[in-house]
This record gives structure tokens, sequence and C-alpha cells, in this order.
């Protein structure tokens, strides 16, 4: 093992800050792990942490990103969560290990890699044991990458929060990664799914099981939806977009049905009309990923049922400004960051 690695480190606010640095190997301390990164998967919260910071108390030289799938290379004193060797990936929220997040009304917590926490876009890391899950044995290191926050995001919502189940509706609005893993875990609870994106990504959606696909830029979304589930509607939204979309997604909810609100696309003030809401008996999920118990059922529900993250485009550790570019112009799926 050499001495040294790459990392990128940043030391202001800004995507022009970003450096490929060759800084010393760290050393794990007590109950802590040293893993070797082979992969990382970008977010759309990576690119805007980059850029404006979001409000985080970076800690400067700061190094970006979040989702690692990785090796355990050495161990700390007292640790023995994992085995030299074992294969790991990261979780988004180090802490929340199962039932309610931390925090309190006046501050709930966001405690996350990549943001209050080190980031993970480097040849190694050194992060407490607690701060890692077992991969899954079906998935290479990059789609294992893709599991930690997109991921855990869409079954967070789906299994946890909404408890999807079979012969059900879920209406889910884009083609990036957790509007996919949605497609893909809905899918495998049985129910049926209806996406939304632009016309060059549909056929793509479909092929992934979609059971109906709506052009955005040429359909009515609402009406649409009425049509296909004969005026009932979705009995579950994942509602990526935000902003005054959250009212389109109260009319398209069917009586008792469930809004999961995960993405700010249209901005971070949501708006919606009061009555879908209360006649409906809708019940709106604000979700911010999900804990290490259901990243732990999540990988154990890949392994047995095959299912395959999708990955648009695969970047080398050099092309970071690259992959964040690609994530700019959007992707089918997700990006990520190989270690070569």
């Amino acid at each position: 093992m050499t001495e040294t690695m790459r990392r990128w480190e940043m030391d202001a606010i800004g995507r022009e800050r970003l450096e490929l640095r060759e800084v010393s190997l760290p050393s794990p301390a007590r109950r802590e792990v040293l893993v070797k990164v082979a992969a990382v998967a970008l977010n759309y919260r990576d690119r805007m942490v980059i850029e404006s910071g979001r409000g985080l108390p970076l800690g400067f030289p700061f190094t970006p990103g979040s989702d690692l799938a990785g090796t355990v290379v050495a161990l700390g004193e007292d640790a023995t969560r994992f085995s030299r060797g074992e294969r790991v990936i990261s979780t988004f929220a180090p802490g929340w290990i199962d039932g309610a997040r931390s925090g309190d009304a006046r501050t709930p917590s966001y405690r996350t890699l990549g943001g209050y926490y080190p980031g993970v876009l480097a040849d190694y890391v050194a992060f407490p044991e607690e701060w890692f899950v077992p991969a899954p044995t079906t998935l290479d290191d990059a789609q294992a990458s893709t599991l930690p926050c997109a991921g855990l995001t869409a079954w967070f919502a789906l299994v946890e929060r909404a408890r999807v189940r079979a012969g059900q509706t879920v209406l889910i609005e884009g083609t990036g990664g957790v509007a996919l893993f949605g497609l893909q875990i809905a899918k495998a609870h049985g129910a049926g799914v209806i996406i939304s994106g632009s016309a060059d990504k549909l056929a793509r959606a479909e092929a992934l099981g979609a059971d109906h696909c709506i052009d955005r830029r040429k359909a009515d979304l609402v009406e649409a939806v009425y049509e296909i589930t004969l005026h009932r509607g979705a009995d579950h939204i994942l509602e990526l977009i935000g902003g005054p979309h959250l009212g389109k997604a109260a009319q398209m909810a069917a009586v008792g049905g469930h809004i999961c609100l995960i993405g700010a696309l249209e901005g971070f003030e949501v708006t919606a009309p009061l009555m879908p809401l209360l006649l409906k008996d809708v019940t709106v999920h604000g979700i911010g990923t999900g804990h290490r118990r259901a990243l732990e059922d999540l990988v154990r529900a890949v392994d047995r049922t095959g299912l395959k993250p999708v990955i648009d485009t695969r970047y080398p550790m050099s092309d970071l400004p690259a992959a964040l570019g690609h994530l700019d112009r959007g992707a089918f799926g997700k990006i990520v960051v190989e270690m070569v």
C-alpha cells in the first residue's frame, strides 16, 4: 500500500475550486476501518453542495460525494464489524441506524457524508465501522455504489413509509436515479407503474417494466393519469419535482393515496390546493433518504430479486468535472465515478 493517495478537494465553494490532489493515506482510528474506494455514485445533491454549500458547515479543504462502494483493507483498534477484504457500501446519513431521525422540531438532523461529514471522492477513506453495511454480492462496485442515496431513498419511500403492495399503482416523475429505482422496486412488489418523462427516455423506461409512459412535453399529466387509472388516481406518487408541482400530485393521488415528497427541482417552497388533500385523505411523506437498517433490507432485496441499478455512464476519477457536466444535462439512471 502506498503512503499517498488521490482525493478531490475544494478550499472554497464553487465547482471551479475543485482540485484533484495527492494527499497522505489516512489511518483508521479506534473502531474505524480503512476502505479502498472502488466507485462513487454522484447525486444532484452533490452538485448543489459543491456550487452553493447548501448552508452546511463544510470544513475546508472539503471533499464532496457520499455514496461509495469499496473494500475494507485495514482495521482500527477494536473494529469488529467487518473483516479485511470484505466489500462494503457507505451509509448516507451516518448515525441514523433505525427508527426516527435524530434532531428536534427546531433543528432536524441533516448530518450526511459529503456535507456535514467529509465526502468520499478519494482512493481511500477511514471512517467509523458503523458508517458501512455489507455490499450486495450480486452487484459490481459501480452498481453497488448507487444504493446508499438514490436506491435507499426510493426504497424508504415506497417500502418503509408508503407500504406499497401488489395491485397498487405507483406514479413516478422522471428517469433519474431515484425514479428508476422506484420503478424497479415497485415492480418487484407487484405494483403497476406509470412513469412520466421525456420521449427519448420513455422507451427505455418501458423496457425496465413501466406499464404506462407519459410524454411530459405533449400530454396533460393529470388528465393522462386519470385516463390510465380510470379516474381512480395513483396510490403512490414519487414527487421528485417539488415547488408548485406538488399541486398536481395532490390532484393525481387516489383516495387514501400517498405522496412521497423527495425532490426540489422546481424549488424548495411547495404549494398545493388544500381540498384534494383533505377530501381524499392523502398522506404526504417527507423523504430524506433513510436509515441504515432500511439500507440493509434493500441490500438483501437486491440479492434476492436480481435488481440491477441503471447506470448511464461511468467516468474515471480524473474526469469528475465531465461527470458533473453530465449531471447538469440529466441522465437516465446514475452517473458513477470509478477510482481508476
